[in-house]
């Protein structure tokens, strides 16, 4: 039996704790000593993900040193502007254990990806790498079925480390490309909003598949740009992640871009939704990053508009709708 520390207790963090905790001892920790009293108290994580229950191999911590102490992999789940400050904390403590990652964005204001910023903190020398795909958290502390891809800058370690997450409900593919599940995972989010609006304002089934197969498209043109392999973008961490968080009823992306189309303003709806929803900062980090390397990326400057430049919804569909034809390309 293996030690994980999961370092942030929002609804996908806790999922992954309870999870990993079937079959390894877990530390779960957060930074807010009340909510981690109240998770002690509860045997739960009601804040975020309701009343489902902690087992005896999942305890909870507010002091990052016990959190990380003996662990033979820690998970960070925290939010992605978060990520470099958590990679000092743990550098301070001369902590060299491997890190997996499982939050999906860009860096704010310098527009890097997760594994630029290890790379920075941590160097080449140290095991790190990314997990996502297609996964609400909701499904799977029920027990459904879920597969996701774990990219290392390792094979081996990749390996190795999936098979410690992998099990029970959770299927754990592994790769090298580290690039491509973590581009995958932060610019869907970006797509998941077009489509909320695009929902939300009664445009239909054939706009949200044209939406959906043409942010494929940006999605894998940036990533390559960007040192990634096409076939990534194929996958779980590419297409499946992109497809549930652009049409499951969890996706808190979705749910701004639904909001947007509605009229509220999208202070308002930030402030309703209770949850980070990544992909408002990730469009305006992306579109900085693709201006910089002349990267076409029609859907995520529209997206950008509407979030950051006060351009209306309808404006921003209708000026997508009308751009000049084209070859259908990558």
């Amino acid at each position: 039996m293996a030690k994980l520390a999961v370092l942030g207790a929002g609804a996908w963090g806790t999922a992954l704790a309870m999870h990993i905790s079937n079959k390894h001892q877990v530390s779960l920790w957060a930074r807010n000593a009340g909510h981690v009293s109240g998770m002690r108290k509860a045997r739960a994580n009601p804040l975020y993900l309701g009343d489902f229950k902690f087992n005896n191999k999942l305890q909870v911590e507010d002091d990052l040193a016990a959190a990380i102490d003996g662990a033979d992999l820690i998970l960070s789940v925290v939010p992605t502007a978060g990520f470099r400050n958590i990679l000092k904390e743990i550098n301070k403590l001369k902590s060299t254990r491997p890190i997996i990652w499982a939050h999906k964005g860009l860096e704010p204001q310098s527009a890097k990806l997760p594994h630029e910023v290890a790379l920075e903190e941590l160097g080449c020398n140290q095991h790190w790498g990314a997990l996502s795909g297609p996964s609400f958290a909701a499904e799977l502390v029920r027990g459904l079925p879920t597969a996701v891809t774990l990219a290392a800058n390792d094979a081996d370690f990749a390996l190795e480390a999936a098979n410690l997450i992998h099990g029970n409900n959770l299927r754990v593919y592994n790769s090298t490309d580290v690039v491509g599940v973590s581009v995958g995972g932060a610019v869907k989010n970006v797509m998941a909003i077009a489509a909320g609006i695009s929902d939300g304002m009664g445009f239909g089934n054939n706009a949200r598949a044209a939406l959906i197969t043409r942010g494929l498209a940006e999605i894998t043109r940036f990533g390559v740009a960007l040192g990634a392999k096409t076939e990534t973008f194929m996958g779980l961490a590419g297409a499946g992640d992109l497809i549930l968080t652009c049409t499951g009823q969890y996706s808190r992306n979705r749910e701004v871009g639904l909001q947007l189309a509605s009229g509220k303003a999208l202070e308002d709806v930030l402030k309703g939704l209770g949850h980070v929803a990544e992909g408002v900062n990730t469009a305006r980090e992306v579109m900085r990053r693709a201006d910089s390397m002349k990267i076409d990326m029609p859907i995520t400057y529209e997206v950008n508009q509407a979030l950051t430049h006060g351009k209306s919804s309808r404006d921003a569909v209708m000026d997508l709708l009308g751009r000049e034809q084209k070859a259908e390309t990558l």
